[in-house]
């Protein structure tokens, strides 16, 4: 079918929803998440620029923006689920890279194939790039568990999500953009109006050994 078949997808991932099978007072689908990855990446890979780092920034666009594609296939997978154990991992990344490769050799006009290969391979590496991405996906975590607390969600795994999107990013090797966020972004976290204590379930995280 050619390109059409991956133009027509996007509507795909606009239909599935993250965190799925928990109420939720906002409903995120994976095309959004998508998008606000690139803004979060946009804004921490300059704060990286500003502090001496060389950004490739086309390759940065392309790893934000293609990182959750593969969820066209296969839908959302709760990160409790993902990362139960590293075999369960290693299985799901397996499948969804097989499932990517059928696609694209079947739907991709056989002359952009290399650059789909390229494009669309697993972005989380140990590049700047694929660091600032794996930031910008955990803070599209952490935004997510926030908007829900601070309505006032009592549901316990939104105060799991929040806990563990803020510690894995204070824990990630960018210096800078860690710095920004703990000792900037999360004054104003601190200080938002919120119907469960955000404030506290931060300050345990903060303060943690």
């Amino acid at each position: 079918m050619g390109i059409h078949r991956f133009f027509t997808s996007m509507n795909d991932l606009e239909r599935i929803i993250r965190c799925p099978g928990k109420f939720k007072f906002e409903e995120h689908n994976v095309a959004a998440h998508s998008w606000k990855v690139s803004q979060y990446a946009m804004f921490f890979a300059t704060i990286e620029e500003n502090n001496g780092e060389v950004i490739d920034w086309k390759a940065l666009y392309e790893k934000t923006i293609n990182h959750d594609f593969a969820e066209v296939f296969i839908g959302d997978i709760k990160t409790p689920v993902k990362h139960a154990s590293p075999e369960l991992k290693q299985m799901i990344a397996h499948v969804e890279d097989k499932m990517m490769e059928k696609f694209i050799l079947e739907e991709i006009p056989e002359e952009f194939q290399p650059v789909f290969f390229h494009r669309m391979k697993e972005g989380k590496d140990a590049s700047i790039e694929g660091r600032i991405l794996e930031f910008a996906d955990k803070l599209d975590q952490f935004y997510e568990s926030f908007a829900e607390l601070k309505r006032g969600n009592t549901d316990p795994e939104f105060v799991l999500m929040y806990q563990e999107a803020l510690t894995k990013l204070l824990k990630l090797p960018l210096p800078a953009s860690v710095a920004y966020f703990r000792d900037i972004m999360l004054e104003d976290v601190k200080r938002e109006d919120t119907a469960l204590d955000v404030k506290a379930f931060t300050l345990k995280v903060l303060q943690a050994p």
